[in-house]
């Protein structure tokens, strides 16, 4: 399932925050979305997932869902969004008992998330044990579990060190390649972006406009920590984003 941002724009009061948003995210593609501070891109992603109605323009699904889909759209937070009274098991089959999936059905499904999220051993531990990481992994896991069409990420790592970071990113490349999804994936690193996006959307500084498209054509089990090519389209964007970012940090901090 294909969606589609149709001109979307929205303000909150006398605030612009988004003019003019027109976007593809296909299916079986991550597209991220970077920008400065402010310039809307979790309010475009709430959009995308319907949690809010923009001011004017549409949010097209085109297409059907994957079979056996249960929820369409699902989100992967930075605060992981986990019951701390609940195991690993239990927090990803209450996705599936809020759909009266239970028994062997679901059995089934827990243990196919938890092998592809490497979590089997785990299944048993309470939040409060896991690191940061490993409590993300259960988030991505439970949202597996509902075999989405689309998953919105919203700074899924940003919580994370750098070097869970980069373990994680491995494991959503991992995930990707064994299974291909599709994402809309919100980011302020751009380390994230280049190593994760297969499309890589610019927003300007408030209100948000796209300025540019970036594709990176490497496939993404080829992309690694320090690879050059990577390095170059880090720095292209950078370069697009370094005065409105700068900009941003002042008005804010003005603020």
């Amino acid at each position: 399932m294909d969606i589609r941002l149709d001109q979307i724009s929205h303000a909150y009061g006398d605030t612009q925050v988004l003019r003019d948003i027109s976007l593809d995210i296909p299916a079986g593609k991550i597209v991220c979305l970077v920008g400065p501070s402010g310039c809307g891109k979790s309010t475009l992603l709430r959009f995308a997932g319907g949690l809010e109605r923009p001011a004017s323009g549409r949010v097209l699904q085109l297409g059907t869902p994957p079979e056996g889909c249960l929820n369409p759209l699902t989100y992967i937070f930075q605060d992981f969004a986990l019951l701390p009274w609940r195991s690993v098991r239990g927090n990803v089959s209450l996705v599936l008992e809020d759909h009266g999936i239970r028994g062997k059905r679901a059995e089934a499904i827990i243990e196919d998330v938890l092998i592809r999220t490497k979590l089997s051993d785990f299944a048993r531990a309470l939040p409060k044990q896991l690191s940061g990481g490993m409590k993300q992994r259960v988030a991505i896991a439970r949202a597996l579990a509902v075999k989405p069409a689309v998953m919105l990420m919203d700074e899924p790592l940003s919580a994370l060190d750098a070097q869970t970071r980069e373990l994680l990113m491995d494991d959503l490349i991992g995930l990707w390649t064994r299974q291909p999804f599709t994402s809309i994936y919100v980011t302020h690193n751009l380390a994230e972006a280049v190593r994760l996006g297969h499309r890589i959307v610019v927003l300007s500084r408030r209100p948000g406009q796209v300025r540019e498209v970036v594709e990176i054509a490497k496939p993404l089990a080829e992309r690694t920590y320090g690879d050059a090519d990577l390095d170059k389209v880090q720095r292209h964007l950078w370069g697009l984003m370094r005065d409105e970012a700068r900009a941003a940090d002042e008005e804010l901090i003005d603020v």
